[in-house]
């Protein structure tokens, strides 16, 4: 069991009545982050100070044991103020609450990550798109490889090779969990867990995306880095995981909705203060004055409240055990990520050559909530799985 390592470590409950104050302190940078494509340091360092970093870490594990609800919260109050620190936070609460359902790291090396969280950030992501295989999630098995090696002092380790993209925060990451395939035959595969001050690592500055320009989602490559045998976890053959985890999809496709309509809720504040501010002299009055805009604010209004209510409610039943909720999540996220896009879209044509000057954020905010038709699990795999489930095929 882990709880005799990591119990060791007591983390700080999140600072709730802190969130839109971090929302703020995010804000005030993320134009000049976006504009440069740089990585929001001190965004994360305001978000470990306020203990939203940590805030998954079960209870047994000296944590808050924050659900998907409170996770949700988190997440939408980051993401209005910076989606890329909202996008690396995402990550790190989502392997721990993982861990915090069924032990998956090592005990040392978790509780190894739960003693540099409690004095600095210490970010985790999973690394697992590879140049030629795309997302594992439609099928196949990872190139990178690790291979077994014995050292002088006759302890046996791993060396893993490989290359990885999209490898969101890699600049800023304290441990890389890489997907990867071992040169044995039979083949396994498993997550190899990497501190990224292991020798061999290599980031490669290539991400120049059109949104979440400041998440520096960079490509990674190893070269026969060293990784301890006990720093593996889930080391089996193909196809053994047990199936797809729905509990886990469900973190992942309400968090990262939550997320983007954060980062729409930004954009209707923006709006509508441009509205308010907006005098034209052939009027005499503001913009916001007009029925035209009046309603088309209130179906944003409308759209986004909807999704929040969608997501907020089906987090709380996946938090009490609602098997059914957690397989309605990655309809959830299609409904509440097009409630975004839509809401974003809407304000740019609403306000013509206004909504897209790189003078205004509305371009920025346009650019990013883009960025959630990307994650898993995309709109055809929805919509494929929920017409079969309704054909009963």
């Amino acid at each position: 069991m882990t709880t005799d390592t990591a119990t060791a470590t007591v983390l700080p409950a999140p600072a709730y009545d802190r969130l839109p104050a971090v929302t703020d302190a995010l804000a005030e940078h993320a134009a000049e982050h976006d504009r440069d494509a740089t990585f929001p340091h001190e965004g994360v360092a305001a978000a470990h100070a306020a203990g939203l970093l940590t805030a998954t870490v079960a209870a047994r594990h000296g944590g808050p044991g924050a659900g998907l609800a409170d996770t949700t919260r988190i997440l939408q109050a980051l993401g209005a103020g910076d989606p890329a620190v909202a996008l690396v936070t995402a990550m790190t609460l989502f392997t721990h609450a993982a861990e915090a359902r069924a032990a998956h790291w090592p005990a040392a090396a978790y509780a190894g990550l739960l003693a540099e969280s409690a004095g600095r950030p210490a970010l985790v992501n999973a690394l697992r798109v590879e140049p030629d295989l795309g997302s594992p999630v439609r099928g196949g098995l990872p190139a990178t490889t690790a291979r077994r090696a014995d050292g002088a002092d006759g302890a046996g380790h791993w060396e893993l090779t490989g290359h990885k993209i999209f490898s969101t925060g890699a600049v800023a990451l304290r441990w890389m969990a890489v997907w990867a395939r071992t040169d044995e035959d039979p083949v396994r595969v498993g997550t190899f867990l990497v501190r990224t001050d292991t020798p061999g690592i290599e980031i490669r500055p290539t991400w120049n995306h059109l949104g979440l320009r400041a998440s520096r989602s960079d490509d990674v490559l190893f070269d026969t880095v060293r990784v301890p045998a006990d720093r593996v976890a889930g080391l089996a053959g193909p196809g053994a995981d047990g199936g797809r985890d729905v509990i886990g999809g469900a973190w992942n496709s309400l968090g990262l909705t939550a997320l983007y309509l954060g980062v729409a809720r930004t954009a209707q504040r923006w709006l509508t203060g441009f509205l308010h501010e907006r005098v034209p002299s052939a009027l005499g009055a503001p913009l916001a004055s007009l029925p035209r805009f009046q309603s088309a604010v209130g179906e944003i209004e409308v759209r986004l409240a909807g999704a929040e209510r969608l997501v907020t409610a089906l987090a709380r039943a996946v938090d009490d055990g609602d098997q059914g909720a957690a397989a309605q999540a990655p309809g959830a996220k299609l409904l509440g990520t097009r409630a975004a896009i839509d809401s974003v879209q809407q304000a740019v044509a609403l306000i013509g050559n206004n909504g897209l000057t790189q003078d205004n954020p509305l371009q920025r905010h346009l650019r990013d909530v883009l960025c959630s038709r990307v994650h898993t699990p995309q709109d055809d795999s929805v919509l494929l799985s929920a017409g079969r489930a309704a054909l009963g095929s």
